[in-house]
């Protein structure tokens, strides 16, 4: 499967993504067990496809150890310079305190030997509490592991704006940050996505189907039950889809998501993600890989082929105006994990 040049986006000028990467907290065991062998078979599957860019964290299980298999497997099947095709962006999740270069570094090279990799295509840097400032001396010394070649790129998830204007104040260069941003959760819209314009950064989404409520799947159906929540993805999701305005507002929004489907031969899933794709920063869309157990690799490859009107934004607006404020609810990007 060949993709569209628009399927690529320029991170950085070292640094050219697929804009629907491959989410790989699937594998953390919130959703289910994951057969290894299987999972890294549907690793060259997506690979294939052209979907060549993948998103993880040290903390996702086994995740970091996926990548570096198949790294080696890549390697050894199809030749040295087969694995320089992919591209693997892992999350540092460190518990706030001291922040020495030998600990920050040390926390690096875990996730370089984990996944086979001399330098790190781009480490993505969490913090769970803002009252700790120590977070600025973390992100100097991952600029210095930039600058040295072991980190391609710096990154950041789940920061606010104002924490993004603190660090730009620093003196430290990210190239992007990954948040939640759905049409159920349009906060990044607030203030977050104008900083990163200003800045040159850019937006990685995560959440953007609510875990596949947002999908054909759902049109339709009751409010599930708590029991029918059966992924971390999902419980999640809901939770979210109650705040913004209710199952009987989301089953609105689904029936106007699937009018614009139809008119341009594709699903809900589609539409979705691309009204997020199409937003100001936004670099790519983070879709969760099943691997082994479901993929929706073709499903996905249709994104690149819809172009929404204005007549298609205007149906799905008609029932986001009724919803609720989460930015009024809940805060900032990344503000519902430090509540």
């Amino acid at each position: 499967m060949a993709l569209p040049d628009a399927s690529r986006y320029s991170l950085a000028d070292d640094l050219t993504i697929n804009r629907i990467l491959n989410g790989m907290w699937q594998v953390s065991g919130a959703h289910g067990s994951i057969e290894p062998s299987a999972a890294l078979r549907a690793m060259f599957d997506y690979m294939d496809a052209g979907f060549t860019t993948w998103d993880l964290a040290d903390h996702y299980g086994p995740a970091e150890d996926f990548v570096g298999e198949f790294r080696r497997q890549l390697t050894a099947v199809r030749g040295p310079d087969a694995a320089n095709g992919i591209l693997a962006f892992t999350k540092w999740v460190p518990r706030p305190g001291p922040m020495t270069r030998e600990i920050v570094e040390s926390n690096i090279d875990i996730s370089r030997r984990r996944m086979g990799m001399e330098r790190l295509d781009l480490l993505q840097f969490h913090w769970w509490d803002y009252r700790d400032i120590r977070y600025l001396d973390a992100l100097s010394h991952l600029a210095d592991l930039r600058d040295e070649g072991k980190i391609r790129e710096v990154a950041l998830t789940n920061f606010d704006t104002q924490r993004m204007q603190d660090i730009a104040a620093h003196g430290v260069r990210v190239v992007s940050n990954q948040v939640q941003y759905s049409l159920i959760d349009r906060r990044p819209e607030v203030a977050m996505s104008a900083f990163c314009q200003e800045q040159e950064s850019s937006l990685l989404a995560y959440g953007t189907l609510c875990g596949g409520l947002l999908s054909d799947r759902y049109l339709g159906q009751p409010e599930p039950s708590v029991g029918a929540l059966n992924t971390a993805s999902l419980r999640k999701y809901k939770q979210m889809i109650d705040a913004w305005g209710g199952w009987n507002l989301f089953q609105q929004l689904l029936s106007a998501l699937k009018a614009v489907a139809d008119r341009h031969d594709a699903t809900i899933a589609n539409v979705a993600v691309r009204c997020i794709l199409d937003r100001p920063a936004v670099a790519g869309v983070i879709v969760g890989a099943r691997l082994g157990v479901a993929e929706h690799i073709a499903d996905n490859a249709r994104v690149f082929d819809i172009k929404l009107d204005a007549n298609d934004l205007a149906t799905i607006e008609a029932v986001l105006a009724h919803s609720r404020d989460l930015y009024r609810l809940i805060g900032d990007c990344g503000d519902e994990y430090r509540r």
